[in-house]
């Protein structure tokens, strides 16, 4: 989803404009648009008075952002070396499979970005896989599609209930009372920093 300079501005000027706030504004026009569209940089880099290279070099420099655009769910499968010698890889392999798309690229339908890590700092859990934040440890072959279908069920759960029907001329209203409405999912992507000075989502 890509945002109007509108609302990129009225970023900006939540941090004052200030060069100091370049991670700041860029990692909220990340959570919204889920990506740093080319013409926003344009827009931070005029505000803050900065040339546009160092802008696109924090955006680049920094794992959190991305230049184009991810899945609403990312996916990180651990290749550390205790994740690695208990079939980290196989677990890989596995959700490329299932999701159609190599590590580092997004699916189709923009549900799901994979990509790699080095390590998470659990491997005492390993092989282990973050989606969205949450971890699942000791991850199986047969553990990926539910795993993966955990996320899926999300969208679907948004839809609402088809209204009752009405009761037919001449005939006795029951006493039952109507569905209770949907809650809507919501669901953020996020990802960990290269650098120190980039903050979680």
């Amino acid at each position: 989803m890509d945002i109007d300079a509108t609302t990129i501005g009225s970023l900006i000027d939540k941090h004052q404009g200030l060069k100091k706030n370049l991670i700041a504004i860029l990692l909220e026009i990340q959570e919204t648009c889920n990506y740093l569209p080319p013409e926003s940089l344009r827009q931070v880099a005029a505000a803050l008075g900065m040339p546009l290279i160092d802008v696109v070099g924090v955006a680049t420099f920094y794992r959190a952002f991305s230049m184009t655009p991810r899945g609403k769910h990312t996916c990180l499968v651990c290749l550390g070396t205790a994740c690695h010698v208990r079939g980290g890889q196989k677990i890989l392999e596995e959700f490329e499979k299932k999701l159609g798309v190599p590590a580092g690229e997004t699916t189709k339908d923009r549900q799901f970005t994979l990509e790699t890590v080095a390590c998470l700092g659990c491997c005492a859990i390993g092989p282990v896989v973050v989606i969205d934040g949450e971890y699942f440890g000791h991850t199986t072959l047969r553990r990926v599609e539910p795993i993966i279908g955990k996320f899926s069920r999300a969208k679907a759960r948004v839809k609402k209930r088809p209204a009752a029907a009405r009761p037919a001329a001449g005939k006795r209203r029951t006493s039952a009372k109507p569905a209770p409405r949907e809650r809507q999912a919501k669901a953020r992507a996020g990802a960990k920093p290269r650098g120190r000075a980039a903050r979680k989502k």
